[in-house]
């Protein structure tokens, strides 16, 4: 960005976060690793050889959702299988959660060993049959698999017209025709031609920008309801546009009852694409304010996360970007234009070092307002950083691109403080972080979060703040379709209170989680008020709930089912 830009953000930021500081007790706001202990063994690797080639960088992502149907939470790490040399021990891996909290590979028994070179994937229950299935991004022949219900998958990538070809990254599942099955968009990063290695600024060889390659077209298809899916790019106009797109999420952005797709391009203006009802859209970042910064700049955009951040009842969005750049956020306003509000938020100074992709807006001590995690790693030598000659290629590539991760409490309206204890290990383990999900891991009812490393090994963070709040989860089930309403928000009332949340899949870069909303209720013994506004529009209100407990809330029948947590 300009420099006279750059310095009034750290100005104005370093002045603003002043007024943002809290406590740093690692006793109140700890996340304790427990990979070790759960048995999750799990190694990224990409091939990296010292050639310098984009796609060793950039991945990778993974999911976590209940595959079995149990209820708990299993996990899906996305691998980069072809440039290893072994590649069983670099295909996608597949953990299911044993009643002990332990985790078994079942990779292999459930038919998700993808051996491709791998990025992300994206969940969603394309048959409406009662179970996920998983689309998975990789360089090159990307894979569809369905979900047979009986804890295995089938890849039915080519029956189901899935034309896989370039360089898939983030993925996303809903509906944008309202005929009730899911349809699906595939994000996608730029070609891999010439390729090449680039120099730093001190000459060294180091990784090159996506600015250097061509972009390429996202790929948008039509679920026909049959198991089979149509390619409807060029028709729809989305795939009449190239681009370098690393992040998606599909949603109603202009309350008109149809789902959109917003696009996080890197290095180059973001895209909104609005639904038109008639299979064709309208890329309107510009107008919509979402396109460039606050100073008129593109950002490398990567990870984006969506959640009403101010407690306005609109739903914002917080975008990962480059180190020297800030991560944005952009928040809601009530004529359905987003404005950039990073230098007030908190968020701007601290993102400045660093490269953030893996995102997640989360109540993490449940007090009714958003947190937020981030998973960095950086894609361009760390500054001042020599060869060592007695360094593997590895252990270089970590010590050249790792960086710690970030925790940000809301500390009201919409501002952010630091909340990275010392002894926390989320922030000080040190690692090149890509995807970010957080999801209750052990039932407990509040969030736990899951790090996807690149080169290196995945990371489960149990969450361990002491004194929070009360919780409720909430699934929204359509019972005539027989799957999570995606597309839906649900919104609560505590007190004089509200909150809402989306009912989405995709989340952060590269990943994929369970429909679950979760809510924070800090002391209030119930949520007062339930109001739920369902894909098309119709709402419907429940009975007050009371709190910590799991609850399917059913579609047409304003029923509240328990669900044992």
């Amino acid at each position: 960005m300009p420099i006279n830009a750059f310095s009034l953000i750290l100005c104005l930021s370093l002045l603003l976060e002043a007024c943002h500081k809290v406590d740093s007790n690692p006793s109140d706001h700890g996340f304790e690793d427990i990979t070790l202990e759960t048995r999750l063994n799990f190694q990224h690797t990409s091939g990296v050889e010292g050639r310098y080639l984009l796609p060793e960088i950039m991945g990778s992502g993974g999911a976590l959702f209940d595959y079995d149907n149990d209820g708990d939470l299993d996990i899906y790490l996305v691998n980069g299988g072809k440039r290893a040399a072994n590649k069983s021990d670099s295909a996608n891996k597949l953990f299911q959660r044993n009643v002990d909290g332990s985790y078994q590979d079942v990779s292999k028994t459930a038919g998700l060993d993808d051996a491709g070179f791998g990025m992300g994937s994206a969940l969603g229950d394309f048959d409406n049959d009662g179970d996920l299935d998983i689309y998975v991004s990789n360089v090159d022949n990307d894979r569809l698999y369905l979900n047979n219900g009986d804890a295995s998958f089938s890849d039915i990538s080519e029956e189901a017209g899935i034309q896989g070809h370039g360089w898939s990254s983030s993925a996303t599942f809903c509906d944008i025709d309202d005929d009730g099955f899911l349809d699906l968009y595939v994000a996608t990063y730029v070609t891999q031609e010439p390729l090449q290695a680039c120099a730093d600024e001190t000459g060294d060889i180091d990784y090159c920008a996506p600015n250097a390659f061509r972009g390429e077209s996202d790929r948008l298809y039509r679920n026909n309801g049959d198991g089979t899916f149509t390619f409807i790019g060029r028709k729809s106009g989305i795939s009449k546009k190239n681009n370098n797109a690393l992040g998606v999420v599909c949603f109603d952005f202009n309350g008109d009852h149809r789902d959109d797709f917003f696009v996080a391009n890197d290095g180059e203006r973001n895209y909104l694409w609005i639904n038109k009802g008639d299979g064709t859209f309208d890329e309107r970042a510009v107008a919509y304010g979402v396109a460039v910064n606050l100073f008129g700049d593109t950002e490398a955009s990567m990870g984006i996360a969506l959640g009403d951040v101010n407690a306005d009842q609109r739903l914002d969005l917080l975008l990962t970007h480059l180190d020297e750049e800030t991560n944005t956020l952009y928040l809601s306003t009530g004529d359905r234009v987003l404005t950039d509000a990073t230098i007030q938020s908190g968020l701007g100074v601290p993102s400045i070092p660093e490269t953030g992709f893996g995102v997640s807006l989360f109540d993490a001590n449940q007090d009714g307002v958003l947190d937020v995690a981030i998973g960095n790693g950086r894609v361009r030598k760390q500054p001042g950083s020599a060869p060592d000659p007695g360094a593997g290629i590895l252990d270089q590539f970590h010590d050249d691109y790792a960086e710690p991760n970030r925790l940000m409490v809301n500390v009201g309206n919409g501002k952010f403080a630091d909340w990275c204890a010392v002894s926390n290990p989320f922030c000080t383990d040190l690692h090149v972080s890509r995807g970010l999900l957080t999801g209750d891991i052990d039932a407990d009812g509040d969030l736990d979060i899951l790090v996807m490393n690149s080169n290196g090994p995945a990371r489960l963070y149990r969450n361990a703040i002491a004194d929070k709040g009360g919780w409720l989860k909430l699934r929204l089930l359509d019972p005539t379709l027989n799957r999570d309403a995606i597309g839906a928000h649900v919104r609560i009332k505590v007190g004089d209170a509200w909150q809402i949340r989306p009912v989405i899949h995709s989340d952060g870069y590269l990943s994929s989680r369970d429909a679950v909303v979760h809510f924070g209720l800090g002391s209030a013994l119930a949520a007062d008020e339930i109001v739920v506004t369902w894909p098309r529009g119709e709402r419907e209100r429940f009975p007050p709930l009371m709190r910590n407990q799991m609850v399917v809330l059913l579609k047409g029948q304003g029923t509240a089912v328990e669900v044992a947590n």
